[in-house]
Order: structure tokens, then sequence, then C-alpha cells
């Protein structure tokens, strides 16, 4: 019996330490990940103990102190929820006032599409959420399509598609000799893709170039998407906050339903209502009729379940009091357009100070560029230099936020800038 019990002891031993072996086993190839661009220069900005550093990284609005802002029409709608509501979880949808409200701003107030309830649609994790639903929905029923992405694009879309397993193609967009848009190569990118294929599009405000098509441009890009029998997929993360006007913004979209294309949308409320931390958007798909959209939106929900099962309440009340109330709603295209009006006055600015330093280089691309980010055409080398020097941080692709230009330190920026292109 004891040499029975030294045997079973030694077997259990051996099974521990094997399972040990195993299980200490399991994590040893994973490696640490490749740190985010965006978020490393934030992190290498709050580690400079310099009082005259300057962040022009994020993707984040500042006022012209540089410090966030909570929207009054934000703060309204939350005293106006605050205890009244339950915290019930919402349908796998989103809210359906939230969907309806945010449809209006991209298919317009008295669209026929929504009457005819031609739109599938469904409240997501703001534009990234937005984003990857869709690209779900895409590998699994067009699993043998791909997507083009723009040269250049927001570093997240790759992640999104590879992360969705849609293959990427890639069209030309951005011209780097004249900081503008490579309209005839991005022409001869649509006419040359097999026919049926998915292009991923920025309704408004490009990022990180902010260079955006013309109207007519716009019609021209939309003619030749349909001749090729193409799937337009627009992603509007900006919308209101690139000119100030919401209806201006969605003109893209506003072309392409004019050409009756059957597109997808991605919108979100991070910038144009401040609700970055809320994650707040929808995904929505132009469908056949009725019938087909019910199929769709039924489909969409199905890919949501296994990933989140349902979205966010509050930022979704948040979106649906102050757009169905028309005050609030008024307030907020007002507060939106001085949000958008600062952003435009310090690219003027911008320019200003390097053209009054004697630059013998153009920036007429600072003004002529829109939205949230500038692409300065900085070289790696001289954003190195900008920053070992001056303690200013923005991304090695020379985007500078404009939100983080201010009249405190624009002067400076520019003085900055002037030292590393001589």
């Amino acid at each position: 019996m004891a040499i029975r019990r030294a045997m079973s002891g030694r077997i259990m031993d051996r099974t521990a330490v094997v399972g040990a072996r195993y299980m200490s086993s399991w994590w040893r190839s994973v490696q640490p990940a490749p740190k985010d661009p965006i978020l490393g220069v934030t992190e290498a900005f709050l580690a400079d103990q310099s009082p005259d550093k300057v962040n022009v990284g994020v993707g984040a609005y500042r006022d012209d102190n540089g410090k966030p802002v909570v929207l009054e029409c934000v703060r309204e709608a939350e005293r106006r929820i605050a205890g009244n509501l339950n915290m019930e979880y919402l349908p796998m949808g989103g809210s359906v006032k939230m969907v309806e409200e945010t449809l209006k701003l991209a298919y317009g107030e008295n669209s026929e599409l929504i009457k005819e309830k031609r739109i599938a649609a469904v409240q997501a994790l703001s534009g990234t959420g937005a984003c990857r639903l869709f690209a779900d929905f895409q590998k699994r029923f067009c699993p043998d399509s791909q997507i083009y992405i723009p040269v250049p694009t927001w570093a997240n879309h790759h992640n999104i598609w590879r992360d969705a397993q849609v293959p990427q193609k890639t069209y030309h967009y951005y011209h780097p000799e004249s900081k503008g848009l490579d309209f005839a190569a991005m022409i001869d990118d649509i006419k040359n893709a097999p026919n049926g294929s998915f292009f991923l599009l920025h309704a408004c405000a490009h990022n990180p170039t902010g260079v955006d098509p013309s109207e007519e441009q716009w019609r021209e890009i939309s003619h030749h998407i349909k001749a090729k029998g193409h799937f337009a997929f627009f992603d509007m993360a900006y919308q209101g906050f690139a000119s100030g006007d919401p209806e201006k913004d969605a003109k893209a979209i506003r072309i392409f339903l004019e050409d009756d294309h059957h597109i997808g949308i991605a919108q979100s409320y991070a910038k144009n209502m401040g609700l970055y931390g809320q994650r707040i958007g929808c995904l929505s798909v132009l469908c056949e009729d009725e019938k087909q959209a019910v199929a769709v939106k039924s489909q969409l929900q199905q890919l949501a379940r296994p990933m989140y099962s349902n979205p966010p309440v509050h930022g979704a009340l948040i979106v649906s009091t102050i757009l169905s109330d028309p005050d609030l709603k008024k307030q907020w295209l007002k507060e939106v357009k001085v949000m958008a009006d600062r952003i435009i006055g310090m690219r003027t600015a911008l320019r200003g100070n390097l053209e009054k330093l004697g630059s013998p280089l153009s920036w007429q691309h600072i003004t002529n560029q829109i939205g949230m980010f500038c692409y300065s055409g900085l070289t790696p080398e001289q954003v190195d230099r900008l920053t070992n020097e001056f303690h200013i941080y923005m991304t090695r692709n020379g985007r500078i936020s404009m939100a983080g230009v201010t009249t405190g330190n624009v002067e400076y920026l520019a003085n900055a800038i002037h030292e590393v292109t001589k």
C-alpha cells in the first residue's frame, strides 16, 4: 500500500510539472505590439518637461487655451437626461431615435430614401466600430471582394479591414508635389479596378491630408464609380466640423445619392459633438427596397451580437436629445461652427506667420486643406528636428493637428517650421 501511494505521488508530481510547463508556455511566443504612432507622440509630449512644448499630434479638438471642450448643448442634454431615464440594455441595433436623427444628417432632413425605409442602419461604436461592422459584413456576404483604400488614409482603416480578413488594394489620392489631390491618377485607379470593387472614400476633411475633391470632382468620381459598378463606402467622421455646415460637408454623399448609388456610410459624433469617449456612431447601408433593408439590418445586428451585444446608451441619449430638440440642435449647429471656424482661423494664422518670416516655400496648402489636419509636407527628419530642438510633437508623416494650434503658440510653431525648412 505504501509503495502504491509513493508511486501515485510521483505520477501526480510529474503530471503537475508537465501541466505547469504547458501553462507557463501558453503566452511565451507573444511579443509586445508595436506602439501606436499617434499615442506614442502623446506619451513623449507628456514626458517632456519643457515649458515651450507643443502637441499638434492629437486628433481631438482643443479650445484656444489648448483645453478639451464639452459643448454647452451636450451639458444641457446631460442635465435633461440625468435621473430621468433607466440604464437598461439598448436593442442590438441601438437607439432607434438616435439612428433616425443621424440618418437625417447624412441623407437629408426630408430624404425620400428614409421615408421609403430603404436604409438599413444600426448604432455603432463610433466611426471605428461602424467601419469594422461594415468590413465584417462585406467579408461575410461578398467573401471574394476587396477594398480599395486611399494613399494615405487614417492608419486604422488598414487595421480594420485586415482584421476582418478583407483583401486590400490602394488607390492614388494625395499628390506630394502639389500637396493637393492626385485627381487624374485617382480616376485612373477607379477605372482600372475590377468591376464591382469596394472603394473607401472620406466624405469630407480627409484624414490625414485635409485634401478634399471639389464638387465638380466628386461628380466625376461618382460617374466613374457607377460606370464600373463599384460600391462606395463613405467614412464621415467630420460632418459639420470641416466647414461648419453639416449640409455642405455631406455634399459628396448627396451627389452619390443623386446618381442612384447604393452606398454605405460610417458616421461618428466624436469630433462634431466632442463625444470622443462615448463611442457613438452609426452604420447605414442603402438598399434596393424596404424588404432588403430589413434583411441587411438583421445581419448587421447578427454580426454585432458576438462583438459587443448591444451599444452604449448614454451617448445615444445625448445625441438623440440634441438632434430631436429644435433649440438644442440650433445651439449645436452654432457650436460646431465655432469649432470649425477656430480651426480655419488657425490655418490662416499659421500660413500668415510663415509668409511673414519670408519663407521661400509656398504654404498655400495650409489654407487650401480643410478639417482638423494639415498635411504640412514636412519630412520625417524635419519633424524630428521640431521635436528635438523645439519640443513640438507631431506624427513623423508631417501631419499637424490644427486643433493643437492656438493664438498663444502659432507664432512659435511657425518660427520652428521656418527654421527646419530653410
